[in-house]
């Protein structure tokens, strides 16, 4: 069971490794970066091998939002390492083009809810990816101060921080469930924990792709809707206690059985019990045993 848990301990330490960089931003823009370049190196690997340029073409368009800046003599006549190139640099340079024009698309409305509003701590600022919608919770001074950088900034970490917790739960469950079905190749004569280890590599290598995309796609994406950007003041939640609680309660579902519910029992009413020589409840002046007793006994 230990080996089992030691599975866990090191993806679980990538894991947090990864929220720690981005809770504290510290690292946030160069694990960014490198999700980029995994999932460009990614594409190339899996299209160009398979010689599928249109499909090439249509998964830029659903995770980048842009057509290829690569033509389909060069998909065929480039290594792949010179494609991975290519294409991570003009990714590269149309997110920080993006993230720029997000800056000095909400700047002026920054400026004039700290100059007209500063009270306020907070601000929400509304985002899309134009298919959910979130509320970024951004420090106006800050974001007045460095000319919306800010609003970039807390885009990068709450997108990330989403998906990963997100794509966690879910891994942690699908974990779970290998776990159980592994112990059935004891009757087949395997190593249960060879297959668990093996199988587990793999569950997590396409979780951390699939986080890869999923934040990148929507960083590619994010935009102000509409014409006017509405802004509003909002609280800042206690970030040390949400994080903290996040890891423990998704330790907690690490190891749980199962087959537990998390339905509480009803609470058990007690009740006080009248003695036989008691005066009877019902107020008639007689003993409980010459008045209702009687009746229940």
């Amino acid at each position: 069971l230990l080996e089992y848990d030691d599975v866990m301990n090191a993806q679980r330490e990538v894991i947090y490794r990864r929220r720690r960089n981005a809770l504290h931003g510290e690292r946030l823009s160069l694990d960014i970066r490198n999700m980029m370049e995994d999932v460009c190196e990614n594409l190339i690997e899996e299209y160009s091998d398979s010689h599928d340029f249109q499909g090439f073409r249509m998964e830029l368009l659903r995770i980048f939002s842009m057509d290829s800046p690569i033509n389909e003599n060069e998909f065929y006549g480039k290594s792949n390492k010179d494609l991975h190139t290519l294409l991570f640099q003009q990714v590269y340079r149309r997110y920080k083009q993006k993230t720029q024009l997000l800056a000095e698309k909400t700047y002026p409305v920054i400026k004039d809810v700290f100059e007209n509003h500063s009270q306020y701590e907070y601000i929400a600022v509304p985002l899309t990816d134009g298919r959910k919608q979130i509320n970024l919770v951004v420090n106006l001074k800050k974001a007045y101060q460095d000319r919306s950088r800010e609003v970039v900034l807390t885009m990068e970490k709450t997108i990330t921080l989403a998906v990963i917790d997100n794509s966690w739960k879910e891994h942690l469950r699908e974990m779970d469930d290998l776990k159980q079905s592994v112990q059935n190749a004891v009757y087949e004569q395997k190593d249960p924990l060879l297959i668990y280890k093996f199988e587990s590599f793999e569950l997590f290598s396409k979780m951390l792709l699939r986080i890869n995309k999923e934040i990148t796609s929507f960083l590619m994406m994010a935009s102000i809707p509409g014409a006017e950007a509405p802004v509003r003041e909002a609280s800042m939640p206690k970030r040390t206690d949400r994080s903290r609680l996040k890891e423990q309660r998704e330790d907690l579902l690490s190891q749980a059985n199962p087959t537990q519910t998390s339905t509480k029992p009803a609470p058990v009413k007690v009740e006080k019990r009248v003695g036989r020589n008691d005066p009877c409840p019902c107020g008639s002046g007689k003993k409980y045993k010459n008045c209702h007793g009687r009746i229940e006994n």
